[in-house]
């Protein structure tokens, strides 16, 4: 099936370059080499530097697809982009086939032997598994002379190199409306998306497969992918100079980060993907991205392709008034908390401190931008234009011949109203049921022992034969991320919050605790309860939880005497009730709330990007200051005036003295100095980082790291005056690698010389 049969009516999309069957790709693999765009001839003055400068981004996070649109030919030509967007549209060629996924963060092939480059926060996991009390690479770093150095970054670590993309809207909803029951419905999609995913990876070993929904459930595409299951760290700088400016600068501008880090990635000998061996090979990409070393300029065309995770911009304006007045704030209250555990405990022995640490980055992080989320609605304009445009959506399903518009979106406006009712209860279950890795473990392998009794086609989506290796390799990985001390912590906080509720909006709380209904709750019956818990539970055995998850049943689960256990067998009659009232609400919105992205898409005249989802986009726009007069660069020279020599300001000797003796060879820019990071009006969000920034010949020029806190609300409502990204500058990079960490190797891998 063509693609531009995948999005009817938005921004009029046409089929990219080659056919595609039932499961074939959208495109051929499309030659052979670095896989970028050639350099155009150099023109002696440039006729778009105005157009450039006053370029106003409109947003947009575009599937690959939406590219051929004449919109962007328009805006590229404007621009002065040499690359046709229509190269764009196929993201199996270059530079797109050089992009891919890792878990919950995008990076770039960069050289033929599978070298991964990112950002140093996206490797914070794989530090933590391979530190020691006496060897934290967490604070360190770490640099591979040899490829037989390079450590396995982890079980459940991995790489994902897209194959091809289907659009399987049809097999997926066709039909739905005639079932009356929602949980049937729910169920039938369920079971049609199983069935698309079984056919996609049978007798396909290392093909991992996948349906996103798109456009609140208007477009369901097949994504396969390539899985690398043997990753390995190859070098990370310190967290002096990943992590330079820690969390005073997080979220702010000027930035002087080196936040790059490298991964390779392994197959068998034969090329195909294999768990982590000695005899395992680098693999070989079709593309990768040229890394270019020339820099870019203020006003320059830059874009960035990349996996960004979740944007909630088709909601409506109902949706988003209640997680202003009661889920933005009801969740930083909760994340101040979490930020204050990790904290107190950055000091504890052993590896507690190391992975209070890295817990600690994760927790700031999202307490800062959630908070910023909430201050950019209320603070500007941004709820009122959201209004006007929900009313514009309103309005056009009411008019004349739109019965069945209008009726679906009065129907979307009372299941929100209904959610909405329980929504501080339903937070604070699914935080108890998730916050303690060991109560997670637990309903997981009761899951697993329940489904394992169904065949497979009949099992719960997540708990079937296909599931069960990566579940394996997720429990092996939790061996060396559990700490009893602060799992204890989390779970305490978040069984104390819901003692809150009032008694009939946590029933569970008692069962879960196994004391009567009526039996008075208090944090003295949680903390003797939870001290009994982790004195007597065997669930932080890796063995046990291998074995059960592999050989569990009911029975046997049911007869254990591990508190967890128990108490998730306490739970599960409530906790599956919930699930089905969930189920429930699911099957009613498969009908109507594709109808409300619909007409958001007419109101808007085509011109809408769906919802980030965790799948390949595109966005485009210039290297753009907040205002004409600043400067989006920032320099080395910059980092000596703000050092301090204690952390966050704390960069390693070398770097400094290397600065002060402006030893910047050619890495230096047109003024003679070193650049460090420089802004963009791209439009990203959380799982853009480590996202290839893009020059207009397809080279890597910068990687993309943060955004400014002013501009974080446009995950809700897009605002191009005040959306700013950071990106670390390539040739930063390249200089910290070559002068001050000696991965000389590493740049000569990738196509370069070392200048210093």
């Amino acid at each position: 099936m063509k693609l531009d049969a995948m999005l009817p009516g938005l921004l009029v999309v046409v089929a990219c370059g080659g056919g595609q069957g039932a499961r074939g790709p959208v495109t051929a693999a499309a030659g052979a080499g670095a896989g970028v765009i050639a350099e155009p001839p150099a023109a002696a003055v440039d006729p778009h530097l105005e157009a450039r400068r006053a370029y106003a981004n409109p947003g947009g996070m575009w599937m690959p697809q939406q590219m051929t649109l004449p919109g962007h030919a328009e805006a590229f030509r404007k621009l002065g982009v040499q690359i046709d967007p229509k190269t764009l549209a196929d993201p199996l060629a270059a530079p797109l086939g050089a992009i891919v996924r890792l878990r919950g963060c995008s990076a770039s092939f960069v050289s033929p032997d599978g070298l991964v480059v990112t950002n140093h926060h996206c490797v914070q996991r794989a530090l933590q598994l391979n530190s020691k009390p006496d060897q934290n690479l967490v604070e360190h770093g770490f640099l591979a002379k040899t490829r037989a150095d390079e450590p396995s970054a982890g079980p459940a670590e991995r790489v994902y190199v897209a194959q091809a993309f289907t659009d399987v809207t049809s097999a997926v909803t066709g039909g739905l409306a005639d079932i009356a029951d929602p949980v049937a419905r729910k169920d039938e999609v369920d079971r049609r998306i199983k069935q698309q995913v079984a056919a996609c990876e049978k007798d396909r070993p290392g093909i991992r497969c996948n349906v996103a929904g798109y456009l609140r459930g208007g477009l369901f595409v097949l994504i396969e992918e390539l899985e690398i299951r043997d990753v390995r760290l190859v070098y990370v700088p310190a967290r002096s100079v990943g992590n330079y400016g820690g969390e005073v600068d997080n979220w702010r501008w000027p930035r002087h980060t080196g936040d790059f880090a490298f991964f390779r990635a392994y197959v068998a000998p034969d090329g195909k993907p294999a768990d982590h061996a000695a005899e395992n090979v680098p693999y070989r990409p079709r593309h990768h991205l040229k890394v270019s070393d020339q820099g870019v300029h203020p006003s320059d065309f830059v874009m960035i392709a990349g996996f960004p995770g979740r944007t909630t911009r088709t909601k409506t304006a109902l949706e988003v008034q209640h997680d202003v007045e009661w889920f933005y704030p009801y969740f930083i209250d909760h994340a101040k908390q979490q930020y204050a555990i990790a904290e107190a405990h950055l000091k504890s022995p052993g590896e507690t401190a190391i992975k209070a640490g890295v817990l600690k980055q994760s927790f700031q992080n999202r307490l800062e931008k959630v908070s910023g989320v909430l201050k950019g609605l209320t603070t500007g304009d941004l709820l009122a234009r959201k209004a006007r445009l929900d009313q514009q959506v309103v309005a056009w399903a009411a008019a004349p011949g739109r019965d069945g518009h209008k009726a679906a979106i009065a129907r979307l406006e009372q299941l929100i109203l209904d959610e909405q009712r329980t929504a501080r209860a339903d937070f604070d279950r699914q935080m108890a049921f998730g916050e303690s890795q060991l109560l997670s473990s637990a309903i997981q392998l009761t899951r697993w022992a329940e489904e394992r009794a169904k065949p497979d086609a009949e099992r719960k989506a997540g708990y079937q034969e296909r599931d069960l290796a990566p579940a394996i390799a997720s429990h092996k990985q939790l061996t060396k991320q559990y700490d009893a001390t602060l799992d204890r912590a989390l779970f305490r906080l978040a069984l104390v919050r819901a003692l809150a509720l009032p008694p009939e909006q946590r029933p569970w709380l008692p069962l879960l605790l196994g004391v009567k209904a009526t039996a008075k709750l208090d944090e003295q019956l949680i903390d003797r309860t939870l001290d009994g818990w982790y004195r007597a539970t065997r669930l932080a055995d890796e063995a046990l939880r291998l074995e059960l998850l592999q050989k569990g049943t009911s029975k046997s689960v049911a007869a254990s005497r591990d508190p967890f256990l128990r108490a998730a067998q306490r739970v599960w009659k409530l906790y599956k009730a919930e699930e089905r009232r969930a189920d429930t609400r699911a099957g009613e919105l498969i009908l109507v709330a594709p109808v409300y992205a619909d007409a958001m898409r007419e109101v808007l005249g085509g011109l809408l990007a769906p919802d980030a989802n965790s799948t390949l986009r595109i966005t485009y726009g210039t290297v753009k200051a907040f205002t004409p007069a600043e400067a989006p660069f920032t320099t080395g020279a910059q980092i000596l005036e703000k050092d301090t020599g204690s952390e966050p300001f704390d960069a390693p000797a070398a770097l400094l003295a290397a600065i002060r003796a402006r030893q910047f060879g050619s890495y230096a820019n047109a003024d003679g100095e070193l650049p460090v990071n420089f802004l963009s009006d791209l439009d990203t969000t959380g799982g853009n980082s480590g996202s290839a920034v893009l020059d207009g010949r397809g080279q890597l020029v910068g990687l993309n790291f943060d955004s400014t806190i002013q501009g974080v609300a446009s995950d809700v409502v897009f605002d191009g005056s005040i959306v700013r990204k950071i990106h670390v500058d390539v040739r930063y990079m390249l200089w910290v690698m070559d002068k001050v960490d000696g991965a000389d190797h590493l740049i000569e891998e990738m196509g370069l010389r070392p200048r210093l």
